[in-house]
């Protein structure tokens, strides 16, 4: 684990890389074989996020075709200045943080209260977090960032102590939606782990609607969805020394009604053998064999309120689109 203080000379930026204990390929290689030797194989979405993977994520969250992103942050426009109220000063942990666009919009609510600012972006991609936390530090004067490059679970087990009265933490962009129920439980409890009580968790979670609408956000005329999808086995190539043939693999993305959940897949075009060198690794495909490497499950208001409830994270306000696209949930730890 490797921690630095930038060189500019206001000193408001910290980036904290964070590190298992055991070695990364202990950790990470582990998932890439335990996935891929199933007689259903999959992939652990966390390898979408190579730094050209976060870059292909923020242009598919500006396609026409994926209304979460807007619709989200039209959201977030509307009820950013009661979340800053509700809060008070309040410091801000963002799980999966990105470009940290939709953030400017509470940091924007909580500057027009006069409250200070403080903000701890979470991201796999160290890369798209430094850029980002730069960006942000040229637009907000008296914003304080501590950055913390890995996964979240390492985060919410490392956050520093906080240095303002309270602490919220976001996990927004319908990101849960990304975990089966079991995971959701394990996340829930980690947050609350994490927060004292009287600390706030902030949850965006798309909501069910129409197979149409939700098919076509995840495939998109333009293709990028696709590119994102194969990006992951250029990533494991290069983490792994890997010889998976991007062009001999598609994009296969639908709506599971049984379990309300999109399932992305990569669908093997022929019957091939890879290999993972460095994991000791090799995989065969027959011609049709599917790799599913992400679920993002729908949900309605009442049963997150009770999953949530569950967890002693009470509800404070929840706020939803006109067309009950999406759910922004504002809970405080009891």
């Amino acid at each position: 684990m490797t921690r630095y203080q930038t060189t500019s000379s206001s000193q408001r930026l910290t980036i904290k890389h964070l590190r298992e204990v055991t070695s990364i390929l202990t950790v990470a290689g582990s998932d890439v074989v335990k996935g891929l030797s199933q007689a259903k194989k999959t992939l652990p979405p966390r390898y979408f996020y190579s730094d050209r993977g976060s870059e292909l994520f923020e242009q598919i969250c500006e396609l026409p075709e994926y209304y979460v992103t807007r619709t989200e942050t039209a959201i977030l426009q509307g009820c950013a200045a009661e979340i800053a109220e509700i809060t008070g000063k309040c410091e801000l942990v963002e799980l999966g943080s990105g470009s940290s666009t939709k953030t400017r919009i509470l940091l924007d609510a909580y500057s027009q209260l006069g409250l200070p600012l403080r903000y701890l972006p979470v991201d796999v991609s160290a890369g798209m977090l430094e850029s980002s936390a730069k960006q942000l530090l040229n637009d907000y004067s008296m914003l304080e960032i501590y950055a913390l490059a890995g996964t979240y679970e390492l985060a919410l087990q490392q956050l520093p102590p906080k240095q303002l009265p309270t602490r919220m933490i976001g996990f927004i962009g319908s990101t849960l939606g990304n975990l089966n129920p079991e995971e959701c439980k394990i996340f829930f409890s980690q947050v609350t782990q994490a927060l004292q009580v009287g600390e706030y968790f902030l949850l965006g979670v798309d909501l069910q609607k129409p197979k149409h609408i939700l098919e076509a956000a995840y495939n998109d005329s333009q293709g990028v969805t696709s590119e994102f999808n194969l990006n992951m086995l250029e990533h494991l190539n290069r983490l792994y020394n890997g010889n998976f043939d991007g062009s001999q693999f598609e994009h296969l993305a639908f709506y599971n009604e049984i379990d309300n959940q999109i399932e992305m897949h990569l669908r093997s075009l022929k019957s091939q053998t890879v290999e993972l060198q460095t994991l000791n690794l090799r995989v065969d495909f027959a011609l049709g064999e599917t790799i599913m490497t992400e679920i993002s499950r729908k949900f309605d208001i009442e049963t997150i309120k009770q999953q949530l409830k569950s967890h002693n994270l009470v509800m404070q306000q929840v706020w939803t689109d006109a067309n009950n696209w999406f759910g922004l949930f504002l809970c405080q730890l009891q």
